[in-house]
């Protein structure tokens, strides 16, 4: 399997290349050659196989020959070694639950993946890796998490000052040895421009062997399809129909691993993305304007992004035909008010606690099928509610209970650099530390 740059489609690489290089020339994203499609006895009879062999199958086309199969099985069953549930919260609607990790978030499954593939290509490398990385909240503390003390590896996390949870800012901070946390006086956009430029930036190129772990990363990316496939194998137990997918979007490489899943032969209904105040997808699915917008920043921080930098994916797999986009997308905007009432509602009814981003998902989801009646569905629940205790305890009057695993990471100093969103003051850090 080749990947192309999607701004320069000359530009071709394997996923090796793709994975150390993290993007292309011109800062474009790298998009597979060809879409490898599932067999169809296999996704008729997910229940059949293991959760090992359903990783397995779902990433062997994307890597190829690049990894043995031995080491491949491997790293996706340390992808995965932990619980992935789907849950009913009532007869219309189930919920997978992505926060079972070591850090309480879906983002544990890509950077576990990419973690090992790296460090399978790195093994004889003899210079030092930088894993560059800008978060909103959730990834930072997987990325961090899955390399922490990885030989040859050094990460350097970009996050916005004062918009991350306690616990998802310990989990940025707190670890120390090869991960450096740079706290960021601006949004996450702004990381995320920091970083693409740091990318860019010949100087920094020469200096530093250069990778990202954000989903704009193939093998962060791709790997989020795996649990679209456990999704389904659990859906398929108890319902006939196809579901409607309701996914919490931000940056939207969630999504857009879940609908080239769809393009493989994975059988859902529609997808939904479920945005909050951060509304440029929805606007674009209703008007066919994509207008960036400056971020706002709300409860479901995970998603405060104002140009999302993975639609252009999106846009590849339809071949950027709008109207067939419209035909499998919907999009919706929940406000914070809303989403407090959502997690409120199913609270009260369904005695589930969701935590922001699952509740713009179900909110959304919601107004799908009534717009669209008769449909059943599931979301996703992208983290565990400790993570925005506020919130939650606000929506519900109800204390949310730290898991014991975090118990010793609360308790470690935090460690950040604090700067400006200049690029020129983090090319100085990344060329003098």
């Amino acid at each position: 399997m080749k990947y192309y740059n999607l701004k320069d489609k000359n530009e071709k690489v394997s996923f090796k290349e793709a994975t150390i290089k993290g993007q292309g020339n011109d800062k474009g994203l790298f998009f597979p050659e060809f879409i490898p499609l599932f067999d169809k006895d296999f996704i008729a009879n997910l229940g059949q196989f293991s959760d090992d062999e359903i990783a397995f199958r779902c990433m062997k086309d994307f890597v190829g020959d690049e990894i043995p199969e031995y080491n491949l099985r491997t790293i996706v069953s340390e992808t995965i070694n932990f619980e992935i549930p789907l849950k009913k919260i009532n007869e219309n609607i189930d919920v997978l639950e992505l926060f079972h990790g070591p850090t309480l978030a879906f983002k544990d499954i890509g950077a576990r993946f990419m973690s090992r593939c790296l460090s399978y290509f790195l093994k004889n490398e003899k210079r030092k890796v930088t894993v560059l990385v800008a978060t909103s909240g959730d990834t930072g503390g997987a990325v961090a998490n899955g390399f922490y003390k990885i030989p040859n590896v050094e990460v350097v996390i970009l996050y916005p000052k004062n918009r991350v949870s306690k616990v998802q800012e310990q989990q940025l901070t707190a670890l120390g040895e090869n991960i450096t946390s740079l706290e960021v006086s601006g949004s996450f956009d702004d990381c995320q421009d920091l970083v693409k430029m740091a990318f860019a930036d010949e100087n920094i190129n020469t200096e530093r062997l250069l990778t990202s772990a954000n989903s704009i990363n193939v093998a962060r990316w791709l790997p989020q399809q795996i649990y679209y496939l456990l999704a389904l194998k659990q859906w398929q137990q108890n319902h006939s129909e196809k579901p409607v997918i309701s996914v919490p979007s931000g940056n939207f490489g969630n999504i857009c691993a879940g609908i080239l899943s769809y393009f493989r032969g994975l059988p859902v209904e529609h997808f939904v993305a479920g945005c909050n105040e951060n509304d440029v997808v929805p606007h674009y699915l209703k008007t066919q304007k994509f207008e960036i917008k400056k971020t706002v920043a709300t409860l479901s921080n995970a998603m405060d992004v104002g140009n999302p930098s993975n639609f252009v994916r999106i846009l590849e797999l339809f071949q950027h035909q709008f109207k067939d986009m419209q035909d499998a997308i919907s999009g919706y905007a929940i406000d914070d008010e809303k989403t407090l009432r959502t997690i409120s509602d199913v609270h009260q009814k369904f005695n589930y606690i969701l935590e922001p981003h699952g509740a713009v998902a179900y909110a959304a989801l919601k107004k799908f099928m009534h717009e669209n009646p008769g449909n059943k569905g599931l979301i996703l629940e992208t983290a565990h509610p400790v993570k925005f205790p506020e919130a939650v305890e606000k929506a519900t009057k109800c204390k949310v209970h730290l898991p014991a695993t975090l118990n010793d990471l609360m308790k470690k100093d935090k460690k950040s650099v604090e700067i400006q969103p200049d690029f020129e003051e983090l090319k100085r850090f990344l060329l003098t530390h």
